[in-house]
């Protein structure tokens, strides 16, 4: 892999698997617009590693409450705040990890390397999935803050994550807070809550690849230009949601994915 295209994947992951708009759709995307090669699993595993890592610094003072709560929940029977959001996002990961195990493999049977069939995929997952996230985020009321989600509502929002897996297109961050919109959590809480859930499973999910990685400069470029957009980004998303909606990445996706069925269409 050239040292550029690193970069602008780096980039593209940080921008797009953050904010509801899917990472996946981009990733394959690109390369086959620009008739590069496939980017190779290893790479992949690292631009995870990046955002994750954005993720994981990011909210470094959530996660060690979080831990903290939870040891103590456990330990001295304490009940916090903390200590319950943690034992949620756990008990959460468990069917989300497992569910999404099971569609990944799925998914490779149903496109069995056909890329156009891929293609108009994604395309209808990101049309589908941003009408839904506009009409839902419209209708839902902001009732519920970060702190007082409930277990019944983490596992649903764990849950909805393994759809990511199944259906390129579908984004994990999009489905998860569309999910926790349409259960009347607050914007910003639920883009909190959709990081937060998502560090285990994407964790569990890159040590299971690692086994691809490469130690080379295009890795390591991947894995830090995707972290410092990651960044970025989940900051002014946060900042964005406390007063915007979901309504600009609902009409982007839209849009884009019916650009991607013109031009699969119209020149593959």
């Amino acid at each position: 892999m050239q040292i550029y295209q690193a970069v602008i994947l780096g980039i593209i992951q940080g921008l797009t698997e953050l904010l509801p708009v899917s990472s996946s759709a981009h990733l394959n995307l690109i390369p086959w617009i620009f008739n590069w090669q496939d980017i190779p699993e290893g790479f992949d595993v690292a631009l995870h590693i990046g955002t994750l890592l954005a993720i994981v610094i990011f909210f470094a003072k959530d996660w060690i409450a979080l831990i903290k709560g939870g040891i103590k929940k456990v330990v001295k029977k304490e009940d916090t705040t903390e200590g319950r959001i943690f034992w949620y996002i756990v008990i959460a990961t468990i069917p989300a990890g497992i569910l999404s195990l099971i569609l990944e493999k799925l998914k490779g049977k149903l496109f069995d390397g056909n890329l156009k069939l891929e293609m108009i995929v994604i395309a209808i997952s990101l049309i589908v999935m941003g009408i839904i996230l506009y009409i839902v985020d419209k209708r839902a009321k902001s009732k519920i803050k970060y702190e007082q989600i409930s277990l019944k509502q983490s596992i649903w929002i764990g849950v909805s994550q393994a759809l990511a897996a199944a259906f390129p297109g579908v984004s994990r961050s999009g489905i998860t807070m569309t999910v926790a919109r349409g259960m009347q959590i607050e914007r910003e809480s639920a883009a909190r809550y959709s990081f937060l859930l998502s560090t285990p499973i994407v964790l569990a999910a890159a040590l299971y690849e690692f086994k691809h990685f490469e130690c080379n400069l295009a890795f390591f470029l991947g894995i830090l230009v995707s972290f410092a957009v990651g960044l970025v980004v989940i900051k002014f998303l946060l900042k964005y949601l406390q007063k915007g909606s979901f309504k600009i990445f609902a009409i982007y996706r839209v849009i884009f994915g019916i650009l991607i069925i013109a031009y699969t269409l119209l020149f593959h």
